[in-house]
């Protein structure tokens, strides 16, 4: 079941309970946290503060939140007391991979491996068996709104290999420069779900309180045909 996870970078955070409220309500089903730290990645975002606050606001969706952080196990433990649903790390940002996603899943959440464009999957042969997600990530990490970057589509191939080869029950997600004209492309890849954040926020209409129902009908038509 494909499924759709706008990420917050995108949105208007003047009105992020009212933003999420919409696009969940637009059909979205994944609330996609970007936590950066200004160290592993060039940009400062949001903390366990933000999560805990929509989840205290009543999203009730699966929250997915992204660590763009190094280290990153003293965080974990605040992001699952906040609400998290799935917590996803780089496997560079962490000292002993195993032992984080061991205190992942000791909180109480899903746990999940993000690769960068440029990043090889080796680690895969031997985390995926543990994993409830990997992340793909089709941009360099850090900024929203870049572009698409092809070879991508290689590796969600090989990684949707190695799950359905060993029966595993793991979603793949793609993040970057995902949108209508693409999102079919990259289904057909494997992926099953998809981080869009320009592509649904960018579409806002000031008047329109359910402002996102056009471009996610777009998508989801898109899926349709894969």
């Amino acid at each position: 079941m494909y499924q759709i996870a706008p990420s917050i970078l995108s949105a208007n955070f003047a009105k992020l309970g009212e933003e999420v409220d919409n696009v969940l309500a637009s059909g979205a089903d994944i609330v996609h946290f970007d936590v950066m730290d200004n160290h592993y990645v060039p940009n400062l975002t949001i903390g366990p503060l933000v999560c805990d606050t929509l989840r205290a606001h009543g999203v009730t969706a699966p929250i997915d939140v992204h660590l763009m952080v190094k280290p990153v196990d003293r965080i974990i433990p605040d992001f699952a007391k906040a609400g998290a649903t799935y917590i996803t790390f780089h496997p560079e940002a962490s000292e002993h991979v195993d032992r984080t996603i061991g205190l992942i899943k000791e909180s109480g959440c899903k746990a999940g491996l993000v690769f960068n464009p440029a990043t090889p999957l080796d680690i895969l042969e031997y985390m995926l068996p543990k994993l409830d997600m990997v992340l793909l990530m089709s941009v360099n990490p850090g900024f929203g709104g870049q572009k698409f970057i092809p070879y991508t589509l290689d590796k969600a191939r090989k990684v949707r290999a190695m799950i359905d080869a060993g029966g595993y029950n793991c979603r793949l997600e793609i993040d970057g420069g995902v949108g209508p004209a693409n999102i079919r492309e990259v289904a057909a890849a494997g992926v099953d779900t998809f981080v869009a954040g320009s592509a649904i926020f960018g579409a806002r209409k000031a008047t329109d309180k359910h402002q996102f129902d056009t471009v996610l009908a777009a998508m989801r038509a898109e899926l349709a045909k894969v």
